[in-house]
């Protein structure tokens, strides 16, 4: 079993920044635009959907509002980002091709992202570093490609996905996917499937994401010596689909299971857990009782 705690091997890489970034007087590039655009009409139809109320639009949308949602903790996060556990590709594939209608990007750039903000934690370094303030780490960061390009570098770090040509294929057609997929959803049930599903779904995994980089790392509470500000928001488990442990994540980065305990409510181990009972995910890495003992803060 490979070692889950975490490693401090990049701190010698960090700094603090003193000055933050301005983030209207700068320069917006074209990815910028388009980035912000798509989360303003996401927005903007969820605040629609209200008005366009039909049950069965609402119990539609539910549907692929979880699947997206999970797609993203149980594809992006665990397996391609931490590789916490392994599937057999005719299903790690379409878990990671349902992913990118959560609207979060292509597997190529959330998980290079991932690794670089646990490579990086809470440095001038770190993507959506928290010490640059609760806006920038919950959602502002994402509409400034040059300075994670600054930050960051070249994506580097998912040499193992690009070597593959599903997420090669994902990259250059994800636009595509996406305008299909809102399209069809649009010819289905009209505006009211739009927004419920689009919308309100669009922005439940959003801030589900989100409140992952800002909320879990200012406010809750800290079990483990991780010598970083991540932390445990025990309210947002259901919402983050067990992402919310954030303090159990920057412990134990390879752990399949983020809820620990067995309070500790997490959606998306339940969801491996199945897998692994079936015998389709296997090397389902979790922390030894030695590992915890070693990160565990004394009381």
């Amino acid at each position: 079993m490979s070692d889950t705690t975490k490693d401090d091997g990049s701190s010698q890489n960090k700094s603090v920044r003193k000055e933050k970034r301005a983030f209207f007087l700068r320069k917006w590039t074209q990815f910028d635009v388009r980035r912000a655009s798509t989360v303003g009409i996401v927005h903007l139809l969820c605040l629609l959907a209200p008005f366009n109320y039909k049950w069965e639009a609402f119990r539609f949308g539910v549907i692929p509002t979880i699947v997206t949602s999970l797609s993203i903790t149980f594809s992006y996060h665990r397996n391609l980002s931490h590789q916490s556990f392994k599937l057999p590709k005719w299903l790690e594939y379409p878990f990671a091709y349902f992913a990118l209608f959560a609207l979060q990007g292509d597997p190529l750039d959330w998980v290079s992202i991932h690794r670089f903000h646990h490579q990086f934690t809470d440095s001038d370094r770190d993507p959506h570093s928290p010490i640059e303030g609760f806006w920038f780490s919950h959602v502002l960061w994402i509409f400034d490609t040059d300075y994670i390009r600054e930050k960051c570098g070249r994506r580097n770090n998912v040499m193992d996905l690009k070597q593959q040509w599903f997420y090669r294929f994902l990259k250059k057609t994800l636009v595509l996917h996406i305008f299909l997929y809102w399209t069809l959803i649009y010819l289905w049930g009209g505006l009211p499937y739009l927004t419920w599903t689009v919308g309100s779904g669009g922005v439940f995994a959003y801030h589900g994401t989100w409140l992952v980089n800002s909320a879990c790392h200012m406010c809750g509470s800290q079990v483990w010596h991780t010598n970083d500000t991540s932390r445990n928001v025990w309210w947002l488990a259901v919402l983050t689909m067990g992402e919310s442990w954030h303090n159990n994540h920057h412990a134990f980065e390879a752990s399949a299971r983020h809820g620990l305990e067995w309070y500790q409510v997490d959606l998306t181990w339940y969801l491996i857990w199945f897998f692994q009972a079936l015998g389709l995910a296997t090397n389902v890495k979790l922390p030894t009782d030695a590992q915890k003992r070693k990160m565990a803060i004394p009381r």
